[in-house]
């Protein structure tokens, strides 16, 4: 009778040495062709940059981590002037700041204003070397694809996802995200009062590492509205709508100091202490914004808070809370007087749309502008019933009181001095950080309730 040993019936112990071996030999050669797919995906055959290097990771493996919006901003219009070649034979070097790092990142990029499809035949993505400066660090270019092409189209009134590209995106780093389209695409999607410095070069310049080829500056964002990132330290992404006091129509140039960037700052530091969330901030803002009325065209320029909700605020990327500091256009651009009500029953709506989707709301009250050319005492009346509303409860699940910060305690009904840009409606830097620092950050946590 043969006898039987453990770890294979019948063999013998010299066959089941000769099969354990195989297995071995096996796993080694699986391991090292693991290892070199690795390492061919992180450098891979690609064309070399202006500069000698080549652009990495075409596109980013599983890993682990929460998408989020690490930056964003609105579709405002059509840029005056592109009507008819866009931006045709010329790179768009778009550079933003981000609320939040990571380990990949992906972008949106929208022809809502073109006429025609956008032919974009070549994009990368890169961190910026220093601020202000055109320049990418070294070995942060990327090549974005489009469903695996490193083209596409976009058609008239649409937008379009990358796919995602591996790369460290620090929190609070400046990002290049360059475009190229080679022909006439009409007009150009475009985003005014950036109030930051990017870049135009002529030809395709897309992979120019040392952006001296930037010879051109600018204060749009061209094409590009929103930046993810794969975030290791964001569990989600809070939504601020508003108009030009969000956009920080008068802050420095280049510093990052709109009240959403401070309160962006405040977030990380705070995170993990407290109330305090693990929240990335995205700001759109429009300069000019109302809650009810938009521009003309179709699509319309400068669509109203409610008609853009959905686009603006619901489909960013893991969205938790929603801030909105909306209403003084609606009572400075009326023509006639607007009815408190008008502009509160408007501002529920928004806070309802939030609601439908699990989504807290957290409201600003309307600042003082007595001194500029649109003050009257009527409008004034309008706009502190207006805030008596929102102080009661009445339409936000929270609010931050930006009028009784900002106001100026010997005359209410305007701004304090070293708080105001000089128009009497904007804040100064100084303003804008008050605005931030007044938050209660944990008004942005907490389930939004079934009614208001």
């Amino acid at each position: 009778m043969t006898k039987r040993h453990a770890g294979g019936a019948g063999l013998s112990p010299a066959r089941h040495g000769v099969m354990l071996a195989a297995i071995i030999a096996v796993v080694l050669v699986l391991s090292t062709a693991i290892y070199v797919g690795v390492s061919a995906d992180e450098g891979g055959d690609q064309k070399n940059l202006a500069g000698g290097r080549a652009p990495q990771n075409p596109a980013a493996p599983a890993s682990t981590g929460t998408w989020v919006g690490a930056w964003s901003a609105s579709p405002v219009g059509a840029e005056p002037g592109t009507e008819t070649n866009g931006m045709a034979g010329r790179s768009v070097r778009n550079v933003v700041h981000t609320s939040a790092g990571g380990t990949s990142a992906r972008v949106t990029l929208s022809n809502l204003y073109g006429q025609q499809p956008l032919n974009i035949t070549h994009a990368t993505l890169a961190v910026a070397a220093t601020v202000n400066n055109a320049a990418a660090a070294t070995d942060t270019m990327r090549r974005l694809t489009f469903d695996g092409g490193l083209s596409v189209v976009i058609p008239a009134g649409e937008q379009v996802l990358s796919d995602a590209v591996q790369v460290r995106i620090p929190h609070g780093s400046d990002v290049f995200v360059t475009t190229y389209a080679p022909t006439p695409s009409g007009p150009v999607t475009y985003h005014p009062h950036a109030r930051q410095i990017s870049y135009v070069a002529d030809g395709d310049r897309t992979e120019d590492v040392s952006g001296t080829a930037y010879t051109e500056q600018s204060e749009y964002w061209r094409y590009l509205t929103a930046l993810d990132v794969l975030s290791d330290d964001s569990a989600g992404t809070v939504v601020v709508l508003g108009d030009s006091l969000t956009d920080g129509i008068t802050s420095t140039v280049g510093a990052n100091h709109r009240w959403t960037d401070v309160l962006s700052e405040r977030l990380r530091s705070a995170a993990g202490s407290g109330d305090a969330p693990r929240y990335s901030v995205v700001n759109q803002g429009i300069s000019g914004n109302q809650v009810l009325a938009a521009g003309l065209g179709r699509p319309a320029d400068n669509p109203s808070g409610l008609a853009r909700f959905g686009r603006d605020v619901l489909d960013r990327t893991n969205v938790k809370a929603v801030v909105i500091d909306l209403g003084v256009n609606d009572i400075l651009r009326n023509p006639n007087q607007v009815e408190p009500e008008t502009i509160t029953d408007g501002l529920r709506r928004l806070a309802r749309q939030a609601h439908a989707r699990g989504l807290r709301v957290v409201g600003a009250t309307l600042m003082p502008f007595r001194g500029h050319r649109g003050y009257t005492a009527g409008r004034d009346a309008v706009r502190q019933a207006v805030n008596a509303e929102i102080r009661a409860g009445k339409v936000y699940d929270a609010f931050v009181d930006f009028d009784r910060a900002l106001r100026d305690p010997y005359d209410p009904r305007r701004l304090r001095a070293d708080y105001d840009s000089g128009d009497h409606l904007h804040p100064s830097d100084k303003g804008y950080k008050r605005m931030a620092e007044v938050f209660d950050l944990g008004d942005l946590k907490g389930s939004a309730p079934a009614e208001l």
